[in-house]
């Protein structure tokens, strides 16, 4: 029997498949470097051991599965190579894996964990489920009959799976280290949609989407009229948001859900349409507003007089989503945005754009840009970020308590580098 060995095991996709190898019986053990990070700890919960990285690691009986994050340069690739133990890239792996299931793929470039999480959520009080989400949670079951994943457009890894069904949430130009525009991530969905072999649910109300060809049906859904499954009469409360789903203009059910905002209609619809193209009857589907979120994404707690909410937004829709659904949930507080730009590439890509996002937060404190590994620095600062926010504060790590004069406030902590630590620093205070 192999022993399936992950490099890079604490990054979220690695660490979620992992997990699921584990819980259908497999043995997995990982390595990666040593400072701590969100995803170990439901790794070390279920005992699967993690090694600092060493070329010693690499041994006769492993199957080696390797993060994309890391060259053919690193030394356990290069001893795996060497030693001609069985090799496979995160998404090659998945690629394989899944074909042993019901697969849907959920992508987007925006929404995709939280969709995939609401999805596998829903499908697991039906049927046995596997999943992996984007925030490092994978769970497996032996007799599964569905495989939920996250299938992300970057470098075109989604091309690695051939799924029954894809849910398509929106297509957005992001990763301008990769892409070159627009034009060339609609080419990369279209090819993926062209893999898929069952089905597809996409945003009729995304321009982009509408213009998709496939070999396989396409349900369209969306708030405007034309599409397959339409929401109608959207109301929020203190509970939620409440809204009619109608299914070719034919009243279906009606639904509530947590969130607050139109793109949490919007992936609740997707996934009332998936689960009703699979003949699950609606019923099945209410305890939708049971379902308590992924890591990072409006992730809340209180503190004090205040509410903090640790959210992975790094692109400038992200960001407005976030704010509107604050202001939604919270209409009577001030809402501050604390936030961390992710690479440089893509804070000058989008400088005015995330100047406008922020704009709507009645307060913006802005952090350092953080590099990602494929680019330490750039000629470009958070001061010129600054310069087009009206009003924004610079925030050093040991300067948080400024965040302590807005009174009965929300606080939204917001990025996808190292933003939590300027959290954590704000509440040991």
């Amino acid at each position: 029997m192999t022993t399936y060995h992950f490099i890079g095991i604490k990054g979220t996709g690695m660490s979620a498949l992992a997990q699921i190898l584990h819980d259908a019986g497999e043995k997995v053990q990982g390595s990666d470097v040593e400072k701590t990070f969100f995803t170990q700890a439901s790794l070390e919960s279920k005992g699967i051991p993690i090694l600092p990285f060493s070329k010693e690691n690499i041994e006769e009986g492993l199957t080696v599965i390797a993060g994309n994050a890391f060259g053919e340069d690193h030394e356990e690739i290069q001893a795996a190579k060497e030693l001609g133990v069985p090799f496979f890239r995160y998404h090659e792996f998945l690629g394989e894996w899944l074909q042993n299931y019901t697969s849907i793929a959920v992508t987007g470039a925006h929404g995709k964990t939280s969709t995939t999480g609401l999805l596998a959520h829903v499908l697991s009080g039906v049927h046995p489920t596997s999943y992996l989400i984007g925030d490092g949670t994978g769970k497996g079951h032996e007799d599964s009959q569905y495989f939920v994943f996250e299938a992300c457009e970057y470098r075109r890894h989604f091309l690695a799976y051939e799924p029954d069904y894809a849910i398509m949430t929106n297509i957005d130009f992001d990763h301008p280290d990769y892409f070159t525009s627009l034009e060339d991530v609609f080419n990369a969905f279209q090819e993926m949609a062209l893999k898929v072999k069952k089905g597809i649910i996409a945003c009729g109300d995304d321009e982009q989407l509408q213009q998709i060809q496939a070999k396989v049906p396409v349900l369209y859904y969306g708030l405007s009229e034309g599409n397959d499954f339409q929401a109608q009469n959207v109301s929020e409360d203190e509970n939620g948001t409440t809204f009619d789903v109608y299914v070719r203009n034919t009243f279906y059910d009606s639904f509530t859900i947590p969130g607050y905002g139109t793109h949490h209609v919007l992936n609740a619809l997707s996934v009332i349409a998936l689960c009703q193209y699979e003949q699950i009857a609606s019923e099945d589907m209410k305890h939708i507003r049971e379902f308590k979120g992924v890591k990072r994404r409006f992730t809340e707690k209180k503190h004090n007089d205040q509410v903090i909410i640790d959210d992975y937004a790094h692109h400038p829709k992200e960001v407005e989503v976030t704010i509107e659904s604050a202001k939604k949930k919270y209409p009577n507080k001030e809402v501050i945005a604390i936030f961390q730009p992710h690479t440089f590439t893509r804070t000058r890509m989008f400088l005015q754009e995330f100047a406008d996002s922020l704009n709507d937060a009645d307060q913006v404190y802005l952090c350092d840009i953080f590099g990602s590994a494929r680019e330490e620095s750039g000629k470009l600062s958070i001061e010129d970020l600054q310069g087009k926010i009206d009003g924004a504060h610079l925030l050093q790590l040991d300067e948080t308590s400024v965040l302590q004069q807005h009174k009965d406030s929300v606080l939204i902590f917001m990025g996808a580098g190292d933003i939590q630590k300027f959290q954590k620093a704000y509440e040991s205070l």
